[in-house]
């Protein structure tokens, strides 16, 4: 409670701000959102400091899941990589290695994200542009040459085709004789978000949800340290979401999976805590600090008191965080440092576990190696140079930090209710929901920007007209298409043909009659057969998805 003498001081305060000049600025978050010139114990009044903020490591894990945060271990720092042949990321990832990085994070062309073969008509022009080519095998013991599959955490970026795509990793696996319960890493895997925001989905919801399911019962009992699903907010956020939105949608999408999970008889402790999250860290710096802190607050309350967890590691809300791709600039883009920068540091102290900075290049192409080194090396500066690990939780018990994760808490449980008033999150998507939300918020923001209500600094305030642009980018060559071509031809000759059929139709069998997937595709991915004939095989039974239009 305030007393008399603040709330004095307060009003006189609040007198002589009436008088005061302003830059004539909007003081909004990057969200829209008001924020005051000040914030006092009156703010956070109602917050009840050990059931709603506590100490870390203790429910309910306001700041943050681990009691010493930073001083036992440092976040795992993960930059993503991926273009081209196989050799070629196979290239890039030792020397990420060989430069300190802490984890593999694997990016994959388009082809190989819809489920496509590198020599399919469909994957034309686009073979390992925007990531790694992998259609078998074969490209995959390539990707990971020389890489002790038990002595790195992998993180693969992929969806769709993400039970594919694993049963690959995991034939490699075999082929080094690394058991699989030595494995650690982690799968996107999160189909829902594709349907509401990055749209490279191929199976219809209900069918994919079930692959889901599958994979997460597969990794409980034969995986065990492999994070199955990590649900990603990232991309909700990039396609326009507010930062409230994103943290919302995300865990709506989060608990979808639970109770798919919960429904097909799994014990919610034993699949739990190997569910991971992936946010967007963008520049109103405050505001994603809220997030992150309401986000593990939210989970954790959610999971021991609606969905009945007992265990402590089912009620961690475990995320990893990447730097707003959406902000970056093809103007000036230097700036882009300074941008990735901030933005790590919010993730930072919001208390991620695992941290990727954008290069300053990649709005133009995939990053160069001198851009990725420099992104790295602003991972390490925040950890061993500026003091921020030194503490748990720094901003904790700031007035405006507090009152803006309870006031982010509050409207994500409203955007809760609007979803389960439609049925849910599948129900949600089918009638275009997010979709239509998610636009409304990009429609407002850009307004902002055309208004000069919003800056960006060397696109509509600080502008250097015709100012070419110095630094170097990374091409693909039209040889690695090529390339992927010829060897996907010998591929097919070479192999078993007899031992593909048979996997083919154990395939459409598995997918018909409800086999739990992953051991087939193990054993298919084993027999060489190819990302495009496991899909298609897929589709035959599940179908493909076709988006309604919403106005």
């Amino acid at each position: 409670m305030v007393d008399k003498e603040y709330k004095k001081r307060k009003n006189a305060y609040e007198e002589k701000l009436k008088s005061m000049k302003t830059t004539g600025m909007t003081f909004t978050t990057v969200s829209g959102e008001e924020v005051k010139t000040l914030y006092g114990p009156d703010d956070i009044e109602n917050i009840n400091y050990l059931n709603d903020i506590g100490f870390p490591g203790e429910f309910p894990y306001t700041r943050g899941i681990h009691t010493n945060g930073y001083r036992g271990k440092i976040w795992t720092m993960r930059q993503f990589a991926g273009f081209g042949s196989p050799e070629d990321t196979n290239k890039r990832f030792h020397y990420l290695l060989d430069h300190g990085q802490t984890g593999l994070s694997v990016a994959f062309d388009l082809p190989t994200l819809m489920g496509w073969d590198s020599d399919a008509s469909l994957s034309e022009g686009e073979v390992g542009i925007c990531g790694v080519a992998v259609s078998s095998l074969k490209d995959m013991l390539t990707l990971f040459d020389k890489i002790p599959l038990d002595k790195v955490s992998t993180s693969m970026t992929i969806n769709s085709p993400a039970a594919m795509i694993f049963a690959f990793y995991l034939a490699v696996a075999q082929k080094q004789g690394v058991t699989f319960d030595k494995l650690r890493g982690t799968l996107q895997n999160d189909i829902l978000k594709e349907y509401i925001a990055q749209k490279e989905y191929i199976f219809p919801p209900k069918p994919s949800m079930r692959i889901i399911v599958d994979m997460i019962e597969f990794c409980k009992n034969e995986v065990p340290q492999w994070n199955p699903v990590s649900v990603s907010g990232y991309h909700i956020r990039e396609a326009g979401s507010t930062a409230v939105q994103e943290l919302a949608y995300t865990l709506a999408d989060g608990f979808a999976y639970i109770e798919a999970c919960i429904e097909r008889g799994m014990d919610i402790d034993e699949f739990a805590p190997r569910i991971s999250y992936f946010f967007n860290s963008h520049l109103d710096f405050f505001e994603e600090i809220a997030k992150f802190r309401a986000a593990r607050r939210i989970y954790a309350k959610r999971m021991k008191e609606k969905y009945g967890a007992k265990n402590p590691r089912s009620w961690w809300l475990r995320f990893h965080t990447q730097t707003a791709g959406c902000t970056l600039t093809a103007q000036q883009p230097e700036n882009n440092i300074i941008r990735t920068a901030f933005q790590a540091l919010a993730g930072v102290l919001g208390g991620t576990q695992s941290l990727h900075t954008n290069s300053m290049d990649e709005t133009l192409a995939l990053p160069s190696e001198k851009a990725v080194k420099i992104a790295l090396r602003t991972q390490q500066l925040i950890a061993y140079e500026t003091g921020v690990i030194n503490t748990v939780d720094p901003l904790g018990g700031s007035y405006f930090v507090e009152a803006l994760t309870d006031k982010m808490e509050q409207q994500a449980n409203e955007i809760f209710e609007q979803i389960d008033s439609l049925g849910g999150v599948i129900p949600a998507i089918e009638s275009g929901y997010f979709q239509k939300e998610i636009a409304d918020a990009a429609y407002i923001y850009q307004k902002a920007v055309e208004r000069k209500e919003k800056f960006i600094v060397g696109v509509n305030e600080f502008v250097e007209e015709d100012k070419k642009i110095e630094i170097p980018i990374l091409i693909i060559s039209p040889e690695v298409e090529k390339k992927q071509k010829r060897e996907m031809a010998e591929l097919r000759q070479s192999r078993n043909q007899h031992s593909v059929e048979e996997s083919l139709a154990e395939i459409r069998r598995a997918s018909s009659d409800g086999t739990n997937l992953m051991p087939v595709l193990i054993r298919a991915a084993n027999n060489y057969v190819t990302l495009g004939e496991m899909v298609g095989e897929m589709k035959e039974v599940f179908g493909t998805y076709q988006e309604a239009a919403v106005f």
